[in-house]
């Protein structure tokens, strides 16, 4: 068992949620669980830790819960296309977001967004302390610097997400890629009236999108093209499943659906706005899937 990680099945006894481990123990008994972990996972088998964060109510570190599932092999990138939530304006056209070996690069146009986390913290983490959103306004308020409220919790729990997995990349590569440009992101001067937000940050010329398609196609793919989160999901899926059938690579294509709890409503589909991406995708809609 990794440092700070324990495993157990997730179990409420007596008013009490713990994991309970193979010989009985009860870990984490002593700590707030988050009531939407109880609801999809009581009774299963889970992993869980502590987060640096803490919970503003109680002022204690966070507890992240995650499945106790194999994690995948090494040598995999994963394409993350996240349908676009219906209370953010910003939000209208989706995410894209990157997995290098259980490494999740995220793009934003605020600093704060701009990481790099481990799969459990991008798909799982709770909506308590800096992740919630605002009680009051119910979204992202970093006015108060001693207790901001970014809106970033479990990704899983606020949308569906669409993945291409792809082996056979230099993965290596391809995270000094996205490594180089969140320091090149960190290191940018901030905006004297947005501090909060990446001065050089554009719609359609430099956004979470852009970034991941040029890190995915330098040296590896050069002919994927996207400036919108679906577009380019469909238009790397059509050119990496060529790339299949050559047999240089290996690729899957699923769908994490959405872990529904009252902190966000269901997420929703974006349209394929390229007609070239419309084709293609109904080429590869029905593409057989190896891993």
């Amino acid at each position: 068992m990794n440092a700070g990680i324990v495993k157990g099945v997730l179990t409420r006894e007596n008013g009490r949620t713990f994991l309970k481990g193979l010989g009985g123990e009860r870990y984490l008994e002593s700590s707030y669980i988050w009531h939407g972990y109880v609801r999809h996972w009581l009774g299963k088998r889970v992993c869980g830790r502590y987060l640096p964060q803490r919970d503003y109510e109680k002022g204690e570190p966070i507890v992240l819960i995650w499945p106790d599932v194999p994690a995948v092999e090494p040598g995999y990138v994963e394409l993350y296309y996240n349908e676009r939530l219906v209370n953010y304006k910003i939000s209208l056209f989706g995410h894209n977001a990157v997995n290098v070996d259980g490494a999740v690069f995220n793009f934003s146009h605020l600093i704060n967004e701009n990481e790099v986390t481990r799969i459990e913290d991008y798909l799982y983490r709770p909506p308590l302390g800096e992740f919630a959103p605002h009680p009051k306004t119910g979204i992202r308020n970093v006015n108060d610097k001693e207790r901001p409220y970014y809106d970033m919790f479990g990704r899983l729990f606020m949308r569906t997400i669409h993945v291409l997995r792809i082996r056979g990349l230099d993965t290596e590569r391809i995270s000094r890629r996205y490594h180089h440009e969140l320091e090149a992101i960190r290191n940018a001067p901030p905006d004297p009236k947005n501090p909060e937000k990446y001065r050089d940050f554009g719609m359609f010329t430099r956004n979470c999108t852009t970034i991941i398609r040029d890190g995915l196609r330098s040296g590896e793919n050069p002919r994927i093209r996207g400036i919108l989160p679906r577009d380019l999901f469909v238009n790397a899926t059509y050119h990496f499943q060529k790339a299949k059938k050559e047999g240089a690579l290996k690729v899957r294509q699923f769908t994490l659906k959405q872990l529904k709890v009252p902190e966000a409503p269901h997420s929703k589909m974006t349209s394929i706005l390229n007609p070239i991406n419309r084709i293609r995708h109904l080429r590869t809609r029905y593409a057989p899937k190896n891993d």
